[in-house]
């Protein structure tokens, strides 16, 4: 359940991107990793809206869900995207680092289907639109970074 928690608007990956920026001296890290938690959150909402997945009846015997049930459509993850996105980000920041990045993601992940809220291949829909999020978004600030500027005119 708490990983569940953790996960929510993709708080811990934030945090973890301000203890990087901060001890790495790279603020645009933190700026990276706040827009793939973003852009993969509206993602996600924007296909449950076009996909009318219901999510898993509670099955449970306790009055009490283990968390919060939301009242969108189940397909895809938000957690999982979220979680992906931002864990791509910082594993292409630091690649050794990769491995611990996408278990934590993973479980997080996992976490939906463990309470119940999510079916399997929600998070595995969710990890791959978190995965593009965060793919499109390194393209872009390369594309950006490359760029020429253009000449101020005095």
């Amino acid at each position: 359940m708490w990983l569940s928690h953790l996960g929510t608007f993709g708080a811990v990956w934030l945090g973890i991107a301000l203890v990087f920026a901060l001890v790495r001296r790279r603020p645009e890290l933190l700026l990276l990793v706040l827009a793939a938690d973003a852009v993969a959150d509206l993602v996600a909402y924007a296909i449950k809206r076009l996909v009318d997945v219901e999510r898993p009846p509670f099955r449970y015997a306790e009055p009490k869900a283990l968390v919060h049930v939301p009242r969108d459509h189940s397909f895809p993850s938000g957690h999982a995207a979220t979680s992906f996105a931002c864990a791509t980000v910082l594993a292409f920041a630091f690649p050794r680092l990769a491995a611990p990045f996408y278990v934590l993601a993973a479980a997080i992940a996992y976490s939906r289907v463990y309470v119940g809220v999510h079916y399997p291949f929600d998070v595995v829909g969710g990890a791959l639109v978190g995965i593009a999020v965060a793919i499109a978004l390194r393209r872009l600030a390369r594309g950006l970074r490359r760029s020429p500027r253009s000449p101020r005119r005095g």
